[in-house]
């Protein structure tokens, strides 16, 4: 049955209402612009054949177009159509063509196509464009090329159309020098021949080919447009370099340019990638729209700077803006919330997170389970990780680092190993976790083993971390002269990391005329590292040797190498406040101070304690007053006036915990009946009842 006797039997009889005259042609192409369904089009359609007189090509022609092209239509309609009746044009197949470049597979394309030849019809600027766009989307080469050879022997390789498609698709298909070879040969050039060029050189990592490309197209007089900036601002971002990025942001304004959502996101984003986040805040504030992706740009540029308050802020505003966040958001937003240790914010976000019905997979179930081990809250981190669904290596890496960081070293392992019975290969960050686990926990041999694993198992070539890893695993368990044999035979070259792991196990078991010689080294490599300084100077503290401290602390003056000042972060009612040693600047600083006095009274009354100063005298001299100042206890003070009896207090210091306020901590912990969690550079410490869960190795 064809196609005709098909739709007149079955429609003809309910579209009497349509006239039969040549002059009823715009009402049919009002029904046809109206039509919103393939049977309404069918009906249409039977109404036009049976009145001869309305088979226009305006007619035929909005037929296919509705069955070819819209989102409601039936390729296999069209295709019939053009079997069915005589008289098609190029334009006709062009549109058909056009359907099934976008919808079907490449075969059935050229079919069209081919027929199209057949029926002596020659191909056009449009006809080819179609066929190389499906070939490029398909990835297809050996016919895109095909195409190529084609539009030659054709002659349509001269048409700019033709060529940009050309261009497109070897930039598709990763072969620039291809692609720029056709560019160098095209006679003329439009803007969107420069811009495809200069995308493909920025998306395929090379930025600088990108800039070039961008600065020779201006000494063509050729003037960019607003995609072309965008493209040329995301390789400014890629390189860092502010000062070109600032040239372009005037050649906007020069050019008088559109500052849409693109070219602002794509500015923010420059801005923020090369340190100037003033100018970001600036552009930011500037745009007359902005969009979520506007928003992410500057939350995850702060993010990538270490600003973790301004992001949260900045989130803060998003909400009171009624922006709705999305997975980019999230995730970042959860990133500070780990690096802070603002564990009620990040509470909030999986309240959000469930109540908006978000799985909590990929990228946001691992940044859950970061954020809730690096808040202190390990528990709950395993709780996400249960509860995910699809597990990777990297929720595994993130829960197995999130126990090596609480000393939970057989829960780590014993993950571990339940990954590599699930066929999850780990990486070289899992073996960081791995090895960071045994170092905390003094196992030697398990360390070693797992070492090894790495290299001869997984084929892992260990980078400096984990020979630090294993320097600093050999260095706690007493064995430090293997350890510096362990760093001399390296195959790769070590720095003041790794010299410096060896230093620290020199004050752990007061190896002071070993210390003196891996002082030299680490000063050999990072001679402007205080860390190495600050070992030191409590390694001779602890060995009653306060004149060679000080001369220690003399030395670094001299090298005019200052000391990192220690800061701690508590949230409190969802608002991180920071303290530094001795700091006064708080709007709560006479509670404060009067909460530690209280401290130090009750401390005193219980059993005269006194304050450890052998492993803090490089950053007190300046008596007891700083001593008892520490900024993580300014913390705890501040923690104990601001929140309820019984709440746990998360407290973030920036360096290790010096060994007096470990002391002190574990006592008010008891004196107060509150569990204080700290997490410092190395790891973790639950204080509850007077006991850390380090027990007091760290």
């Amino acid at each position: 049955m064809d196609l005709c006797y098909s739709l007149t039997t079955q429609f003809g009889g309910r579209t009497r209402e349509l006239c039969s005259s040549s002059q009823d042609v715009p009402l049919v192409l009002r029904r046809l612009e109206s039509c919103e369904s393939m049977s309404e089009l069918k009906r249409i359609h039977a109404r036009v054949i049976r009145t001869r007189a309305l088979q226009a090509d305006n007619v035929i022609g909005k037929i296919l177009r509705s069955s070819a092209l819209s989102s409601t239509g039936d390729l296999d309609y069209a295709r019939d159509v053009l079997t069915a009746v005589e008289g098609f044009n190029r334009c006709h197949y062009n549109t058909i063509i056009r359907g099934f470049a976008s919808k079907r597979s490449l075969e059935e394309t050229f079919s069209i196509y081919c027929r199209m030849l057949e029926n002596g019809l020659y191909p056009d600027n449009f006809s080819l464009p179609f066929l190389i766009k499906a070939c490029t989307e398909s990835l297809a080469r050996s016919a895109g090329k095909y195409l190529h050879v084609h539009a030659i022997k054709i002659g349509m390789d001269s048409d700019i159309y033709v060529k940009n498609n050309l261009v497109r698709m070897y930039v598709v298909f990763g072969e620039l020098d291809a692609a720029h070879e056709l560019f160098n040969k095209m006679p003329l050039r439009d803007i969107i021949t420069w811009t495809t060029l200069i995308s493909g050189y920025a998306k395929a990592g090379y930025a600088r080919e990108a800039i070039r490309l961008f600065q020779e197209m201006g000494d063509a007089n050729m003037v960019a447009d607003e995609v072309t900036v965008t493209v040329v601002l995301s390789s400014c971002s890629a390189l860092g370099d502010l000062n070109l990025g600032k040239v372009l942001h005037g050649y906007v304004k020069i050019n008088r340019m559109n500052v849409d959502i693109f070219v602002g996101n794509a500015l923010v984003n420059m801005y923020l990638k090369c340190g100037d986040s003033g100018s970001a805040y600036q552009v930011f504030r500037e745009m007359p729209k902005r969009n979520v992706v506007s928003w992410n740009s500057l939350i995850s540029g702060l993010v990538d700077q270490g600003d973790f308050k301004a992001a949260l802020s900045l989130f803060r505003r998003m909400q009171q803006e009624q922006i709705k966040p999305d997975d980019v958001t999230i995730v970042a937003v959860l990133n500070s919330c780990s690096n802070l240790g603002a564990h009620e914010l990040g509470k909030w976000i999986h309240v959000y997170i469930q109540r908006n019905s978000i799985k909590a997979d990929g990228f946001i179930g691992n940044a859950l389970v970061d954020m809730y081990a690096k808040c202190g809250s390990i528990n709950q981190a395993l709780q996400v990780f249960q509860g995910m669904a699809c597990k990777d290596v990297y929720s595994y890496t993130a829960m197995i680092v999130g126990f090596a960081m609480h000393g939970q070293a057989k829960k780590a392992l014993s993950l571990f190993h339940e990954m590599l019975k699930e066929g999850i290969r780990p990486d070289s960050v899992t073996f960081i976790g791995v090895l960071s686990a045994c170092s905390h926990s003094g196992l030697v041999d398990e360390g070693r083993r797992h070492f090894q694993e790495m290299v001869k198992l997984y084929d892992l070539e260990p980078q400096i971390q984990h020979y630090g890893c294993m320097v600093d695993l050999l260095g706690r368990a007493g064995l430090l002269e293997e350890a510096e044999e362990f760093i001399k035979h390296m195959p790769i070259e070590s720095d003041g990391f790794v010299w410096g792991a060896l230093l620290g196990a020199c004050r752990i078991h007061g190896k002071v005329d070993m210390g003196e010689r891996i002082l030299q080294k680490v000063l050999e490599l990072e001679p402007e590292d205080e860390g190495g300084y600050v070992l030191m100077s409590n390694i001779y503290s602890s060995a009653n040797r306060p004149w060679d401290s000080v001369k220690v602390r003399k030395q670094m003056k001299t090298q005019k190498v200052r000391k990192m000042p220690g800061s701690s972060l508590i949230e409190v009612d969802g608002i991180v406040h920071e303290f530094r040693a001795g700091d006064e600047s708080h709007c709560k600083t006479i509670e404060i101070y009067m909460m530690l006095e209280e401290i130090i009274s009750l401390l005193e009354a219980e059993s005269g304690v006194m304050l450890d100063t052998k492993t803090t005298s490089l950053g007190v001299g300046k008596g007891e007053h700083l001593l008892c100042s520490h900024s993580e206890r300014l913390a705890i003070a501040f923690g104990l006036i601001s929140t309820g009896h019984g709440t746990p207090l998360r407290i973030v210091k920036n360096l290790r915990v010096c060994s007096d306020c470990h002391s002190v901590t574990k006592k008010i912990s008891k004196l107060y009946n509150r569990e204080i969690i700290v997490r410092d550079r190395n790891r973790f410490h639950h204080f509850n009842g007077g006991v850390c869960s380090c027990m007091d190795f760290w």
